[in-house]
């Protein structure tokens, strides 16, 4: 178990926590949440010893182990990837070492003898000789092939170092799991493998992510950061977050009698928990939802941007987009080839490919960024198309100026300063804020200056690749809302399984022996096994 006991933690005048006192116990998973800066890593932190609260406590069942997933990719860059997953489990780890120190001296004598008849008893009643092949499972399962297991780990690139490092944190079955961002850079093979991994759980888990999928599948609690208090409340995220709208709902509904939100409210807990009953963790879940007073859950003082593309200035006729034959080589590797199919008017396609260079590449070569590939494409005549690309640098890089006037330069026709203002504040910018400058906006504030920018463009046509990148959940809960609302045609790339799932309802995937096109959710794509030996084939 862990006990949190008034804590605090002040920056001076600022304070990200006050009196905080919660409890963690074992079977159950704790999504943490909040807005950003609200202290989520930091409470993490403070857990994993870390940080120094201002005041308070943070107290552990004696004897249980915890780890944490790391986020310095260069800590273990001399040791080989199965060394750097065996130290997950530091006490068997050291035992390892300390025995093979033993047996390497040249004079042993009876002393060591009698230290490395101990350590070996202890490395046997611990698992130990089944201790490399446990890390090698579990990082085939993390989708390191095993050609790597025995290379340095400075010889992998960034995506394979972190399911190095997730592996090395899940190794040895730790009693208390603290996961910051466990699924960036996982494909979503790896992704469904970590959530049926942590659904099945018995210790104590605690993960931030902006994942929504991720955490409604994982998560039995949420812990809300807001107000510098911390609440921990039953339920997934979904729950948490239709719970806090029908909350703010019922605030603002002075006039509707008591009878008639008690009868919404139990109506709502009826309908989450008749969910909870299809996931993993069903038994634990519905016990929760069945128990809970929604009236303890409070209305959140966070705000959603307005992401609206319903403004088209023009209607799209039928011709929207022809691709054939569309090829990219880049270093010698083939990217995609052979790519061929027509856009029809309302589509709303996921575009994958195993390889998240391929996908960009496609956009370069759509948005006219690329010029080197072979094959051609054509867009109709009415097509009025905006881009997000997925390295948004070229926007922003030599620029000095404000906010304003960086996002008039877009402007083809109004350059009035409160019709500019009026995008940049639906994506809560306001006040002093649009006078900030663009070489110090952050990778979060760059993105919502794009989505400004392309509603400006009043477009009937979108192309998203990654379009999540470095945005809050209440930004991409919003986005995805919007991509659902709008009524035109798009393309898009994402990592965000539920924006994906919600969104899409035809998938293209781009590969290097040709396209796999399916009229369907990306769920029945996923799933389909006979599309999963297709992919297998296109990638061989």
């Amino acid at each position: 178990m862990i006990s949190v006991s008034n804590l605090s933690l002040r920056y001076g005048k600022r304070t990200l926590f006050e009196e905080v006192n919660l409890k963690f116990t074992h079977g159950n998973c704790y999504g943490v949440i909040g807005a950003n800066g609200a202290g989520k890593s930091t409470f993490m932190k403070i857990l994993s010893g870390d940080v120094t609260p201002t005041s308070g406590n943070v107290a552990f069942t004696p004897g249980e182990r915890m780890a944490v997933l790391k986020q310095n990719h260069y800590e273990f860059d001399e040791f080989s990837v199965i060394e750097t997953v065996m130290m997950g489990h530091k006490e068997l780890y050291d035992i390892m070492k300390e025995k093979d120190a033993i047996y390497l001296k040249e004079d042993f004598s009876d002393k060591d003898g009698e230290r490395a008849g101990e350590l070996e008893n202890l490395f046997a009643e611990k698992d130990g000789w089944n201790m490399e092949s446990n890390a090698a499972t579990l990082l085939s399962n993390l989708g390191i092939k095993e050609d790597f297991h025995y290379k340095l780990l400075k010889e992998l690139d960034g995506n394979q170092k972190v399911r190095v490092l997730l592996a090395q944190a899940l190794f040895g079955n730790p009693d208390i799991l603290l996961l910051d961002e466990p699924t960036n850079d996982l494909d979503i093979d790896t992704i469904a493998w970590l959530e049926n991994f942590l659904a099945d759980y018995q210790s104590i888990v605690l993960v931030v992510s902006h994942d929504r999928h991720f955490l409604d599948a994982v998560c039995t609690h949420i812990v809300d950061i807001d107000f510098s208090k911390m609440n921990i409340y039953s339920g997934n995220y979904s729950f948490w977050y239709e719970s806090s709208q029908l909350a703010l709902k019922q605030r603002s509904d002075q006039n509707k009698k008591l009878e008639e939100k008690v009868k919404e409210l139990q109506e709502f807990i009826q309908r989450f928990s008749a969910n909870a009953s299809k996931s993993k963790q069903a038994t634990s879940r519905k016990k929760a939802l069945d128990k809970i007073d929604i009236t303890e859950i409070k209305a959140s003082s966070r705000k959603y941007p307005a992401i609206l593309f319903n403004n088209s200035s023009r209607e799209a006729g039928d011709q929207i987009l022809q691709v054939e034959n569309l090829a990219k080589v880049a270093n010698g590797e083939t990217l995609f080839h052979n790519v061929n199919f027509m856009v029809n008017k309302g589509d709303k396609i996921a575009l994958l490919s195993q390889n998240s260079l391929a996908t960009t590449a496609f956009y370069n070569v759509l948005s006219g960024r690329d010029t080197d590939f072979k094959g051609e494409f054509k867009f109709g005549v009415t097509i009025n198309a905006a881009d997000m690309p997925n390295d948004n640098s070229a926007y922003f890089n030599g620029k000095d100026m404000n906010l304003v006037d960086w996002l008039r330069e877009y402007s083809d026709t109004d350059k009035d300063e409160q019709f500019v203002r009026s995008f940049l504040g639906r994506m809560l910018f306001s006040g002093e804020e649009v006078l900030k400058n663009c070489k110090v906006l952050s990778g979060g504030e760059k993105m919502r200056c794009m989505f400004s920018q392309m509603m400006l463009k009043q477009p009937n046509f979108l192309m998203f690749d990654e379009p999540t990148n470095h945005l809050d959940l209440e930004s991409i809960t919003a986005l995805n809302n919007g991509l659902i609302d709008f009524k035109g045609t798009m393309l898009f790339t994402s990592r965000d399984h539920a924006l994906t799932e919600s969104v899409a309802n035809r998938v293209i995937e781009i590969t290097p022996k040709g396209t796999i096109d399916k009229l369907m959710t990306y769920d029945e794509y996923i799933n389909s096994e006979e599309i999963a030996a297709l992919r297998a084939e296109m990638y061989r």
